[in-house]
């Protein structure tokens, strides 16, 4: 019997047909949507992907002479001391961008809590899928585009999140020339992902693997 906390959810097989029910936690997939907290749990994961990498020359960085360009009065032209300066071409920038990390902190509890929020936004659109197993024959790329199509996906195109153990190769496989498709391992699901993809795609294990890392 499901706990008073949980709700019961329809369980497909990848042809499309309804084979039974799970029952997952409300405090994880049915709970209160923060969209705030979701936009600062994106903002986070972008800023630890910058590189960071970009660089400009500063003034003592450029090549060209330190001497005065012309005399300091009498030319009716601006008081100047250095070609190197930011006014003059090839001079050196002034507070350009140097090389830095963008990574910050965002406290564990509120990652978590908008991890719940982005899978309980997508129970709310109607667009979780719980499947009992996602087996691809051959690890054929056809066969997983077939699946999603007898999932609901409209055309083999339509962007969906699948997340299964990393053991089933083939699957991985499979949905690597699907342009709009992604497959994630449970250990790996986050905000930005399940916010990018219409669709979350989750077999039954890997609920239940989310579900217990998730609740509070």
């Amino acid at each position: 019997m499901p706990s008073p906390d949980a709700k019961t959810y329809t369980v497909k097989n990848i042809k499309g047909d309804e084979i039974g029910e799970i029952a997952l936690a409300d405090d994880v997939f049915d709970t209160e949507v923060h969209e705030h907290l979701l936009w600062e749990c994106v903002k986070w994961q972008l800023a630890k992907r910058r590189a960071g990498t970009h660089s400009t020359k500063r003034r003592g960085e450029v090549s060209g002479t330190t001497h005065k360009p012309h005399r300091q009065k009498g030319t009716g032209r601006a008081r100047a001391g250095s070609q190197r300066a930011a006014q003059w071409v090839g001079g050196g920038s002034v507070f350009g961008p140097k090389p830095r990390d963008y990574a910050y902190n965002m406290p564990r509890k509120a990652r978590r809590k908008a991890l719940r929020a982005a899978l309980s936004l997508r129970n709310h659109e109607k667009q979780l899928i719980i499947v009992d197993g996602f087996s691809v024959e051959d690890g054929k790329t056809k066969n997983v585009a077939a699946a999603l199509a007898a999932l609901g996906s409209p055309h083999p195109e339509w962007s969906t999140l699948i997340v299964d153990d990393k053991e089933n190769q083939s699957l991985v496989r499979g949905v690597r020339n699907l342009r709009a498709a992604k497959w994630i391992a449970p250990e790996g699901l986050n905000v930005y992902d399940i916010l990018k993809h219409e669709t979350l795609v989750l077999t039954a294990a890997s609920a239940k693997v989310v579900e217990e890392a998730l609740r509070p």
